[in-house]
Order: C-alpha cells, then sequence, then structure tokens
C-alpha cells in the first residue's frame, strides 16, 4: 500500500514542482536570515559595508571585533590529553583595583575552564592551557606582569589534587 502511494506521487507530475516549490522557499529562508544577521549587525555598529568598483566589502568595526572576541572567549575550551604529562600550569595573577570587573571575569573564566584555586589569585591545572591563558591575556589587555603562567612537576604533596582532576 504505501510502496504504491510513493509510486504514485513520484510519478506525479506535481511531485517534482512541490519538491522544487520547497526547495526554493527554504532558499530564500535562508537568504532572509542571512540579509537579517547582516542588517542587524550594521544597524549596531559592528560591520561597515563598502562599495568599490562594483565590489562590496564588509568589514569588522572596532565594536565589532570586541563582540567577535567575546564570542571567541564564550567558545574557549582546553584539550584533555588521553596521557598526563605529570606537569601542573600554575597561574598567578595580581591584576589592579581598577580593573577589577577583568580580574573577575577572568576568574571565572578559570573556573569555567577547570582550573582549580589555590588562592584567590593562584590556580592549577594539569594540561596544557598556554595559549588559552595568552588569548585571554590578550583578549582583558593584560600583560604577563600581571598573568604568569609557570609550569611545574613538584608542587609538594598533590595527591588530594590528583584525586580533584582524575589524574
Amino acid at each position: 500500500m504505501i510502496t504504491g502511494a510513493v509510486s504514485v506521487a513520484a510519478t506525479s507530475p506535481y511531485f517534482g514542482l512541490s519538491l522544487l516549490k520547497r526547495f526554493t522557499q527554504e532558499e530564500k529562508y535562508k537568504r532572509r536570515k542571512v540579509y537579517d544577521a547582516f542588517y542587524r549587525l550594521r544597524k549596531e555598529g559592528c560591520i561597515e559595508v563598502k562599495k568599490k568598483n562594483r565590489q562590496i566589502y564588509i568589514s569588522l568595526t572596532e565594536k565589532g571585533r570586541k563582540r567577535a572576541g567575546w564570542f571567541q572567549i564564550d567558545n574557549l575550551r582546553t584539550k584533555k590529553p588521553k596521557k598526563w604529562d605529570h606537569k601542573w600550569r600554575v597561574v598567578i595573577f595580581d591584576i589592579a583595583q581598577l580593573k577589577k570587573f577583568y580580574r573577575e571575569a577572568f576568574r571565572g573564566k578559570l573556573k569555567e575552564l577547570n582550573f582549580y584555586p589555590l588562592q584567590r589569585s593562584v590556580w592549577i591545572y594539569p594540561f596544557d592551557c598556554r595559549d588559552e591563558i595568552e588569548l585571554l591575556r590578550d583578549f582583558f589587555g593584560l600583560t604577563e606582569k600581571e598573568i604568569r603562567l609557570i609550569i611545574t612537576q613538584d608542587i609538594g604533596r598533590d595527591d588530594w589534587l590528583k584525586k580533584i582532576f582524575k589524574l
């Protein structure tokens, strides 16, 4: 019964037209979404559109770069290798009171990345995270003097940390 219905539908001259119509409607919907996104970004001042010799150039404004940076930071993740190299990554930071927002945001991101606090401004992690820390330092506009990454093998008794990180 079902096979008969499918063969009748497939041989119907309107079957191909309905598929084509559905496809073009979906295509129009996608185009509309893209247009709406560009319009919104342009209206918010995140992108700049220039026409030059029949060519359209789209570039991020300063506001757009900042917003894109937040998306990059929001999606930041550390990679956990299969085997631990027996080295600890210790992040220490001393961020001035004037930059309290950055300090709290940085601390929150460390927590989100599963670092463990040894002290309020000393956090530890067992896997390579150099790129992530450098990205955070650059994003917040902080110096190496304000955020430092130390890689060490010996931090004293670390049995409890190995349990926390399941090593």
